[in-house]
């Protein structure tokens, strides 16, 4: 099989030094990779600029990920030639519009000056303001492509939630699965989310819910299930 893996978190740019980022350290996409190389497939990692890597060999190709656009690109351009995707990357809800000093809003400030204003193009912001104000707006949601662009691909989602009840999870993880026409969704919370432990929850059309409890776990039942689906 040929699987498609995104690990780690984009980077939205401000100006042309600074950016938005998120602390993923894309350790499951790692492992996962790494699962699946081992089995003897071949894994294309769309990884984000701070993501864990596995080690380079045979069979495996990194292909460095900056914001949600290129993530999207990446996977439009990839998509065609895989079997299995694993959307495992923290993605940015919103990036930067622009980023300027209070001064220099228009006046009167309304909500239709705020998103048609548009200040000159700065390579880099000046830091001589006390204040600045960003204005972002929300990003695509990459996994609502996925089954868009090819319906027959086995598609793994995810859904982090934090100091919610388990069956509040497991609701949300199944809307999700439906919204995106998913066959897994792996839900956790990140409060049952300590050093080793990673409690999750795998999420399917099916009734039955297989819990996972470390990082390894999930990785090896994600090759399980893609291997149980294309191999029968």
């Amino acid at each position: 099989m040929k699987i498609l893996i995104t690990a780690g978190g984009t980077t939205e740019s401000i100006d042309t030094v600074r950016g938005i980022t998120n602390f993923a350290t894309g350790g499951l996409g790692k492992l996962t990779a790494e699962e699946f190389l081992t089995h003897g497939h071949h894994v294309i990692l769309l990884a984000g600029r701070f993501a864990q890597l596995p080690v380079e060999q045979e069979n495996l190709t990194i292909i460095p990920i900056g914001d949600t656009q290129d993530l999207l690109d990446n996977v439009e351009k990839f998509l065609p030639s895989v079997d299995v995707v694993v959307h495992s990357m923290a993605v940015s809800d919103y990036r930067p519009v622009y980023m300027t000093g209070l001064d220099d809003l228009p006046q009167p400030l309304s909500k239709e000056q705020l998103i048609h204003f548009r200040p000159k193009v700065q390579k880099k912001i000046s830091s001589k303001s006390e204040y600045q104000m960003m204005l972002l707006e929300k990003t695509p949601k990459v996994i609502s492509f996925i089954k868009k662009w090819k319906p027959e691909v086995l598609l793994f989602g995810f859904k982090l939630l934090s100091g919610v009840s388990e069956e509040h999870l497991l609701e949300v993880a199944q809307s999700k699965r439906k919204e995106v026409s998913a066959d897994f969704i792996i839900a956790n919370d990140l409060t049952n989310i300590q050093g080793e432990n990673h409690l999750a929850f795998l999420v399917s059309d099916s009734a039955d819910i297989t819990r996972l409890r470390t990082k390894p776990q999930i990785a090896q039942e994600i090759v399980k299930k893609s291997e149980e689906v294309h191999h029968g």
